[in-house]
């Protein structure tokens, strides 16, 4: 009997289902956060420049905590959209009043912007006030409510779960409420487990909830820093992944070359059971994003 069931369980995961998203025309983009000096915004111009020649469907630039890199965010966007890319600015709630967000959403405007990623985001470090919104589902809802239609939105979602969420159930409500808000899109916290998002995609279509999710991918190229991004995000590295990478401690040209082994097979399962598209978490690099590309064929 459960041997059965466990090799009903396997064929399950070997097929995933997707139909929600097998209908969605992929959607391939890149992801920045916003250089602090001259040198990193000539660095980050090289690196979208060349990044540009892949044609995603966008690039998009975080927002710092509260707010605190708007006006680089807004500048990195702007430069990025001066070659004919498109280009979507971060904006998060938490620690901002609903004065800064509506500034924002109007500099956005200004700009003629139409594309956004929303998300609650991360307390400043110092600041004991949460803001006048505290969750992302809010941050849409204050969107649509003040800017209609004007925006496509992007939102976040955990298939291995927000770290902070009191249980499964809790983290897909939640994520619920912000595609019932008026979400158009997703982008999933990266992770390396390619069934969890089949099982969060059967789960989220369980739910009713029907939007192109897209896998978020971060590309290895430095372990330690990786390990330590995932340790703080809540995403897991497999104990045999993890073992592996620790073995070959300073050779860091092993740790990139079984990185780009590990995260392209990741990719090309992700997208011959039908995900809608990757996005690459780049750090400012276009090389390891570059090359998965290339290995894929896209």
């Amino acid at each position: 009997m459960v041997y059965g069931f466990a090799r009903c369980v396997a064929a399950r995961m070997e097929s995933p289902l997707m139909e929600s998203q097998k209908k969605y025309p992929r959607s391939f983009s890149f992801e920045f956060f916003p250089p602090k000096t001259p040198e990193g915004i000539a660095r980050l111009r090289a690196t979208w420049q060349q990044l540009a020649q892949l044609k995603p469907r966008f690039f998009s630039v975080t927002y710092g905590a509260g707010g605190s890199t708007r006006d680089r965010t807004l500048n990195a966007v702007l430069d990025i959209r001066e070659s004919g890319c498109d280009a979507a600015p971060h904006i998060s709630c938490i620690g901002s009043s609903l004065a800064d967000i509506t500034a924002t959403l109007e500099l956005y405007k200004e700009n003629g912007l139409r594309h956004i990623v929303a998300l609650r985001g991360d307390l400043p470090s110092g600041t004991a006030s949460s803001g006048e919104l505290r969750y992302a589902n809010e941050l849409v809802e204050f969107i649509r409510k003040t800017t209609g239609d004007h925006f496509h939105i992007e939102v976040a979602c955990y298939p291995e779960f927000h770290p902070q969420a009191r249980s499964a159930r809790d983290d897909l409500q939640a994520f619920k409420r912000k595609v019932d808000a008026g979400a158009n899109g997703a982008i999933t916290q990266y992770f390396f487990n390619a069934d969890a998002y089949f099982r969060f995609i059967d789960d989220c279509e369980e739910m009713g909830i029907d939007i192109p999710i897209v896998p978020g991918i971060m590309p290895i190229n430095n372990f330690f820093q990786m390990a330590r991004f995932s340790d703080n995000c809540g995403a897991e590295i497999p104990r045999w992944m993890r073992i592996k990478m620790q073995s070959y401690g300073d050779d860091v040209a092993s740790i990139r070359s079984f990185g780009l082994d590990i995260v392209t097979d990741l990719c090309d399962r992700l997208l011959s059971q039908g995900a809608p598209g990757l996005h690459f978490y780049t750090m400012n690099q276009a090389g390891p994003s570059s090359t998965i590309w290339q290995r894929l064929g896209l």
